[in-house]
């Protein structure tokens, strides 16, 4: 892309006028459900676009051309030849960066539009903050029968994507409001604080403004010994945060006290983790632009030996711990939960954010 002489340049040139598309015809009339849906999308309720005279909104005129995923059979190849130019170079993004329409007639139901699409024009080489490519336009026009009733031009950068510095991305935060701060006050104390009702003694998790057993909007808090069991999990691998490095575990932990919490697995490979596994948190401290946060995850114990145990145990299910896992060698195929999901995935104050 570098240098003088445009060569790619003159060769993409050599494609304007070429026909894109030749005698395409519309894979729908035009219809009343179409321009329905259409005009819900958009919000228009002009009553023109209704009714037994009803009309097309114009601005429709694209998306009776439309292919869908099939595409359409009125391709000649020009456009893809041209296109695969451009990616042998480098321009192997592209970006549409305006529409043009005219409308010298409007469509009805019944109409059955034909079309006919030309490279129009390709420019000289241009440099954007984007990158380096080309600008082509193509131009569709639209026919009922013989009668033109509207043109839709299209104009595409074709770029090689400029360079950018490498830089992490700054990890997302936890979302803390009034309900939970008192949680992640604790984690960034690394202390592992539950809610527990004044009320009935109920311990729940996440916090919660009142009791979901009785009611009582008075509570107070116990810390937990962070040791806890792998009661399902999933393994992240789509769609892929920039910030993390997928693959990796997320658990539903049940917690010594009782209740469970979602937070990342760590200490053994993704797919080694298994339910019934036994873990302890652990606070890892994270530095950014933003500052300094602190979030807990679930290293497993006794990494070695609770491999081990769980692999001869064959698929452990819900074996409970580890340790018992071991004696559970004839207790069959233990568990029925599986890779359950994380359930309910214990909401604001348990979306400790993915671990990378």
């Amino acid at each position: 892309m570098a240098g003088g002489t445009d060569e790619l340049g003159a060769r993409l040139k050599a494609y304007e006028g070429q026909p894109a598309s030749r005698a395409g015809i519309a894979k729908d009339p035009v219809n009343l459900p179409m321009i329905r849906h259409w005009c819900e999308a958009m919000g228009d309720t002009n009553p023109a676009y209704e009714g037994p005279d009803a009309i097309a909104p114009p601005t429709m005129l694209q998306a009776w051309t439309m292919g869908g995923l099939s595409g359409n059979t009125a391709r000649t190849g020009a456009y893809d030849e041209m296109s695969a130019l451009l990616d042998a170079a480098g321009c192997v993004s592209i970006v549409a960066t305006d529409c043009e329409q005219e409308y010298l007639r409007p469509l009805r139901p019944g109409d059955e539009p034909a079309f006919d699409t030309v490279i129009e024009s390709v420019s000289a080489r241009k440099t954007t903050k984007l990158g380096t490519g080309y600008f082509v336009t193509t131009r569709t026009d639209i026919r009922i029968g013989e009668e033109l009733v509207g043109v839709h031009r299209l104009r595409v950068l074709k770029y090689a994507p400029a360079g950018r510095p490498a830089k992490a991305p700054p990890r997302p935060r936890p979302v803390v409001n009034r309900d939970n701060a008192g949680f992640w006050e604790g984690v960034a104390a690394e202390r592992l604080l539950i809610q527990r009702c004044t009320g009935c003694g109920t311990l729940r998790h996440p916090w919660l403004p009142g009791c979901n057993a009785c009611g009582s909007l008075d509570w107070d808090t116990v810390e937990s010994s962070g040791e806890g069991t792998v009661w399902s999990y999933v393994v992240m691998h789509h769609p892929p945060f920039p910030a993390f490095d997928p693959p990796y575990a997320v658990g539903l932990i049940e917690l010594a006290e009782g209740v469970r919490m979602v937070g990342n697995v760590v200490g053994v490979p993704y797919d080694k983790v298994r339910i019934g596994l036994p873990v302890r948190v652990e606070f890892r401290r994270y530095e950014d632009e933003g500052g300094a946060s602190t979030l807990p995850v679930f290293r497993v114990a006794d990494t070695l030996g609770s491999l081990g145990t769980l692999d001869a145990a064959g698929t452990a299910g819900t074996a409970g711990t580890a340790g018992t896992a071991g004696t559970a060698g004839t207790a069959g195929t233990a568990g029925t939960a599986g890779v359950a999901g994380a359930s309910s995935a214990s909401g604001a104050s348990g979306a400790l954010g993915a671990e990378a």
